[in-house]
């Protein structure tokens, strides 16, 4: 569930969520943590900004695959006539 804390600037906007990592990564997020004095929240904050513009570019689970796509373009029965 997720808690907002009131404030008048949306940057000190906090929330707090539940993440679930495998173990292993933890492990190593806790000791890149450590090794650079940061606290967990901050290590992931920063991998989220530079793995975004990636991760952006994955297809939704609810977008058509290319081959769905171009069937529905190809198919004689498309509704626009295509």
């Amino acid at each position: 569930m997720t808690r907002v804390e009131t404030g008048s600037d949306s940057k000190s906007d906090k929330r707090k969520q539940s993440v679930y990592f495998p173990v292993d990564m933890l492990d190593e997020i806790q000791k890149e943590a450590i090794r650079q004095d940061r606290t967990v929240s901050w290590i992931v904050q920063r991998a989220w900004k530079i793995a975004r513009d990636e991760i952006l570019l994955y297809p939704s689970i609810n977008d058509p695959s290319g081959d769905e796509v171009q069937g529905m373009i190809s198919s004689p029965l498309h509704p626009d006539g295509i």
